[in-house]
């Protein structure tokens, strides 16, 4: 996928911009340091870029959420992507699609509808497998990450101590159809919860404007052999 953008032809600023919208999608939203970081650029470049990029609607800054116990001062602003920003990534097809699913709708009716998400996710059991034969020392939410990145979610985790872990997908191929027919966003979850075997919670899903749909899985076993592993 390419990012398109319309750009002056002598904006010579245009490609390290569309670097930063990009780290955005594949890493979430992302405060200017951290953005600095990825890049190699200074954190001064990054907020002048930022800029632009909020000028033209691309980016919003957001207040960052904090987990666990806040220390002093503000906390740092995030910068996520808005609706035209991921617009501005490849989805010509999401007009089709949603034509495609109104129709089996109408004609077939809203079980046709949820079948069909089904069969879409049918990836993830099938995946899943594989991914976890490879590398079997990842933990169930790794694996999935993986087996979400492969299909252009830029999947990643975040452990949180105790609870378990979350499966974060900072971008979605289908949200702007999911927004209009959930059962895609449902199947999803249905799915994950049937690889592990365990009830899974959505907590955020890009298509109901949330900045990154983000999956709770909780502490299994096998995940706790692996925190196990690294504190030692």
């Amino acid at each position: 996928m390419e990012f398109t953008r319309t750009a002056a032809p002598q904006d010579g600023d245009a490609p390290t911009r569309d670097r930063v919208a990009r780290t955005i999608l594949e890493n979430g939203p992302s405060t200017a340091a951290e953005l600095a970081a990825r890049l190699d650029l200074t954190p001064a470049a990054v907020r002048r870029h930022l800029d632009q990029l909020a000028e033209d609607g691309v980016v919003e800054p957001r207040d960052q959420k904090v987990y666990g116990t806040r220390g002093r001062g503000r906390p740092a602003k995030v910068f996520a992507l808005t609706e035209a920003g991921r617009d501005s990534f490849d989805q010509q097809y999401d007009d089709l699609a949603a034509q495609a699913l109104r129709f089996l709708a109408e004609s077939q009716g809203e079980d046709a509808v949820a079948e069909f998400a089904r069969r879409r996710v049918a990836f993830v059991e099938r995946d899943y497998a594989a991914v976890v034969a490879a590398d079997p020392e990842l933990s169930p939410a790794e694996a999935l990450a993986r087996v979400f990145s492969q299909q252009g979610y830029a999947a990643s985790v975040r452990h949180l101590p105790v609870v378990g872990e979350q499966l974060c997908q900072q971008h979605c191929p289908v949200s702007h159809v999911a927004h209009e027919f959930p059962q895609l966003c449902e199947a999803e979850t249905a799915a994950i919860g049937a690889v592990l075997g365990t009830h899974v919670q959505r907590l955020a899903t890009i298509a109901h404007g949330d900045g990154v749909c983000t999956t709770c899985i909780p502490q299994t076993p096998r995940s706790s052999t692996t925190t196990e592993k690294e504190q030692e």
